[in-house]
């Protein structure tokens, strides 16, 4: 048990999907896996374990933002023996191609954060999903003819860029997909301890051309990408 977690160190699975939103853990939950237990509810940051075709799997709410994430994927780790991550949220769209209710996979994430200066010094570290996890998903995402797609994105300390997309025209210009709040963080905590991380996200809303869906428009959007997240996690 940690000031975050009151679970029993046996209580998740190694494969852990990973929303910010506490409310996105309790539907994932309470519709996708069978025989859910609620394990953690410290915070409200609720976390469940259940099966999936037969596949014993968690999925534990983070908060948003990286330092949060940091927090219960490093506890997840180090605590709980968690082996594979898998984030499953929201993106906003930073490429004309990428349209609204499309899945991004994550490959690497770029980020405006200092969390990793003490660590890396002069170096400017490049935080990558795991390449075995990249390719079952973009197999998985074929085999159900989803629109996807796979390339970098940037993990934001800041939600409100001023400027809009203008905030964001280096990266723009380098051909990043979609911004995010969490991915760099856990792409770099499983390099660190030797884990599996990829970031799983729907496009909701593109701050180029401003398209968006509404919440209720939003559910089977993320019905998709939470199928496919369990269906990768039921493979491992």
């Amino acid at each position: 048990m940690t000031p975050h977690n009151h679970a029993p160190k046996d209580a998740y699975a190694e494969t852990v999907l990973l929303p910010g939103d506490p409310l996105r853990a309790k539907w994932v939950a309470e519709t996708f896996l069978e025989d859910a237990k609620l394990v953690n509810s410290v915070r409200n940051c609720l976390g469940y374990t259940g099966t999936y075709k037969g596949k014993k799997v968690s999925v534990q709410a983070t908060g948003m933002g990286q330092p949060s994430l940091a927090i219960y994927v490093h506890e997840l780790i180090n605590i709980y023996g968690a082996k594979n991550f898998i984030r499953i949220g929201t993106c906003g769209g930073l490429n004309e191609k990428v349209k609204v209710r499309d899945v991004v996979l994550g490959v690497a994430a770029s980020t405006d954060s200092a969390m990793n200066v003490g660590t890396f010094g002069r170096y400017h570290y490049a935080p990558h999903a795991d390449f075995d996890l990249l390719r079952k998903a973009a197999d998985l995402a074929d085999n159900r003819e989803m629109k996807f797609h796979a390339g970098g994105i940037v993990s934001s300390d800041v939600f409100y860029v001023e400027g809009g997309a203008k905030g964001y025209q280096p990266l723009l210009d380098h051909d990043i997909l979609a911004v995010e709040m969490e991915a760099a963080a856990l792409y770099t905590l499983a390099a660190k301890y030797n884990r599996k991380a990829i970031a799983i996200c729907t496009m909701t809303d593109c701050l180029i051309t401003g398209d968006e869906i509404d919440a209720d428009a939003r559910q089977s959007s993320l019905e998709d990408m939470a199928t496919l997240s369990l269906d990768l996690a039921a493979s491992l």
